[in-house]
Order: C-alpha cells, then sequence, then structure tokens
C-alpha cells in the first residue's frame, strides 16, 4: 500500500480547511497557494471529498467551499479510503475483491488480515482535528 499525493493533498487540504473554518466557505485558490497546491488537482481532490459528504460548496461570490462537520468527526482512515483505491497490504482484502480461492489454504491470510487491521486501527485513530495540533515538543535538541 502506498498512499498517493491525492490520498496526502486531501489531507493537507482538509486540514487548512478546519484551520480556516472561522473564515466561512473559502475558495479553492486560496486553499491552493497556501498548500502550494494545483489548483486544477485540488478541484479533483475537493470533487471527492463532497462526493463522500465531507465538504459542502457554494458558487458565485462569497462561494468555496467548507466541512460540513467538525474536525474531530473526520478520520485520517476515512478520508483516504474517499481518495484511494484501497488501503489493504494485499488484493484479496480489498473491499469488494473476489474471494480468493486459495483462502482456506493459504498460510499467510492471517498474518495479512492482521495488517490490514492495524493500518485501518492506526489511521481511524487519527482525526483532521489531531493533524491541527502543533508538534509536542520531544527529545529534540542541538547542542
Amino acid at each position: 500500500m502506498m498512499i498517493s499525493t491525492k490520498g496526502r493533498y486531501a489531507l493537507r487540504v482538509l486540514t487548512d480547511m478546519a484551520e480556516h473554518q472561522t473564515e466561512g466557505y473559502i475558495p479553492l485558490k486560496e486553499i491552493a497557494k497556501r498548500q502550494e497546491i494545483s489548483e486544477k488537482y485540488l478541484e479533483s481532490i475537493v470533487k471527492a471529498l463532497v462526493k463522500g459528504g465531507v465538504l459542502s460548496g457554494l458558487r458565485g461570490k462569497g462561494g468555496g467551499y467548507r466541512l460540513r462537520g467538525t474536525p474531530d468527526q473526520y478520520t485520517v482512515g476515512g478520508i483516504l479510503r474517499l481518495t484511494e483505491e484501497g488501503l489493504a497490504p494485499v488484493a484479496c482484502l480489498e473491499a469488494g475483491a473476489e474471494p480468493c480461492a486459495r483462502a482456506a489454504g493459504c498460510r499467510t491470510l492471517r498474518m495479512w488480515q492482521g495488517l490490514d487491521k492495524v493500518i485501518r486501527e492506526y489511521l481511524d485513530g487519527y482525526t483532521i482535528a489531531d493533524l491541527m495540533q502543533a508538534d509536542q515538543p520531544g527529545d529534540f535538541y542541538v547542542i
């Protein structure tokens, strides 16, 4: 599994929008400029997020996009499932995959299922609100 730019940019865009949510509807042009993402590419990302019910849009003067809910309602896993073709580590675990004829005798299936569970739980454990938090000070120091 490799997360595409579409998925990574969707997380950046939603975090940006959450940080500016008090401004109402935000024009794509502003988000594209702040995030240094092509406005054209951003349109395809936003389209998926509107279709998935994460964003609402308003046309015309004062228009743009905004979150439909609060940042803590959207998990990273949920957003990536909207923007990526899949998050499963192997094809047989993808949503809607045909049952594998070898599943009954597959010695690696349990391991792949475990990895899939870890991935889902980890990504679903982070929300857009979590991404808004500034990095916590750690053990980083300079001598």
